[in-house]
């Protein structure tokens, strides 16, 4: 089924929305959610709520690419639960040191209610992205999208854990001075 399909199901207030949402993004949602909360549990949780959520907010958002909103809600769904998990423990998990990591990146007034801001927040990091190394891109968006530890990194890449790290480093100091230039922060 097609996202425009799908989104007309949700504009119809139809339940098999949330199934057809399922059956096109029901994998990629898990992908994001347990990238970050390391546990199939949760992140079948996320994945659940991401689907509710999108019941909530579709209607009257209608969104132009289906797998960009809801890998977006349950990256923010997962990071919520994550952050509650451990709101009792000290030192954090490591999706939140990759967020933290990245933090320095997002503009203090951002807000995920102004759609014309996070459109151009989300064009201006991906022309970013598009102007890496593909090295430098992969390892990107798998430490701040998926959330990987710095060690699983290192592996799938090929890597040193503190080659990594330098990398990743290099590309957000980049990535600061190309959104300062481009006057976003």
């Amino acid at each position: 089924m097609t996202d425009t399909a799908i989104i007309e199901l949700y504009w119809a207030r139809s339940e098999q929305a949330i199934a057809e949402s399922e059956n096109a993004y029901g994998r990629f949602c898990y992908r994001v959610a347990n990238g970050i909360l390391r546990d199939s549990g949760d992140a079948e949780e996320s994945v659940n709520d991401t689907w509710l959520a999108s019941w909530n907010a579709i209607p009257p958002t209608r969104p132009q690419s289906l797998h960009s909103f809801f890998g977006a809600l349950c990256r923010r769904i997962s990071v919520s639960r994550l952050r509650a998990r451990l709101a009792d423990k000290r030192g954090g998990g490591e999706a939140l040191l990759a967020i933290e990591e990245l933090s320095a990146c997002i503009p203090a007034a951002w807000s995920t209610e102004g759609a014309l801001e996070e459109r151009e927040l989300v064009a201006a990091f991906n022309a970013f992205l598009a102007r890496q190394p593909k090295l430098e891109r992969d390892l990107f968006v798998a430490r701040y999208w998926y959330g990987l530890p710095m060690a699983e990194l290192a592996a799938k890449f090929g890597l040193k854990r503190s080659t990594a790290a330098t990398k990743l480093r290099r590309c957000r100091l980049r990535l600061l001075d190309y959104l300062e230039k481009g006057e976003y922060l």
